[in-house]
């Protein structure tokens, strides 16, 4: 009898050690995952660019030609550097009218015509500096009254939406998906119902991707100097 003691203290301390293991695993993943996939993307996309690039510049030109081995990254040099020729060229009003008059043959085509105006929109509403979408974040109440969810205010909606619900203003906010932000929903909310929040849209994303276990801190703790995101701990449930 004395022995069964010893086995049960034995026990607990294997399931600690494991559970100790576990957690370190999921913490050194969490960790080295994100490292680890980030250079993997950027080395992939490097290698397309320079698999998409390079083949199309004269031998004398070719970087390739000048070094024994192939340097990753070169073709996005040379992309980068023929991208900022274009860009300059455009602003002037030769270029301009280039642009104008390959727009108009493209317009006349009727599938390219979709493809093409379609990407430039993305492309322009990504890289435009004065677009406005995604500055705040902010609390609404979803899929119901008194659940409240993160979203990120997009425009000030007006014209139809006004008069067809009555609303006096409404707000255009984009409602992520946990943990893929990229997709979600696009609510039209009555502006007062609308609850901006203190933390920056970066924060917000990585409150929505961490499924609520990385909550930023609030603006009192930043003020009092603990400006480092917090990992939520699980509840405890009273016994």
């Amino acid at each position: 009898m004395a022995q069964k003691p010893k086995k049960k203290v034995n026990a607990k301390k294997q399931s600690h050690i494991i559970a100790s293991i576990r957690n370190n695993f999921i913490t050194g993943l969490a960790v080295v995952l994100p490292v680890a996939v980030t250079i993997w993307a950027v080395w992939s996309f490097a290698g397309f660019v320079d698999a998409s690039v390079l083949p199309f510049l004269p031998a004398k030109y070719n970087p390739l030609t000048y070094f024994d081995i192939n340097v990753r990254g070169m073709g996005v040099v040379v992309f980068l550097i023929f991208t900022t020729i274009i860009g300059a060229l455009t602003k002037g009003l030769f270029g301009r009218s280039l642009v104008r008059a390959g727009e108009s043959f493209v317009d006349r085509m009727p599938v390219v015509r979709s493809l093409y105006n379609g990407l430039k929109q993305i492309v322009e509403t990504v890289v435009s500096q004065s677009s406005s979408s995604f500055e705040k974040a902010c609390l609404v109440e979803y899929p119901r009254k008194g659940i409240w969810a993160v979203a990120f205010i997009s425009t000030r909606s007006g014209g139809e939406l006004l008069t067809k619900t009555g609303q006096e203003a409404m707000t255009s906010v984009f409602l992520p998906t946990t943990p893929n932000p990229t997709s979600g929903f696009l609510l039209f909310v009555p502006t007062k119902d609308v609850i901006e929040l203190d933390m920056t849209v970066e924060e917000a994303a990585k409150l929505v991707i961490s499924a609520g276990l990385v909550m930023p801190p609030s603006k009192a703790e930043k003020a009092n100097g603990k400006a480092k995101a917090v990992r939520m701990a699980k509840a405890k449930t009273a016994k």
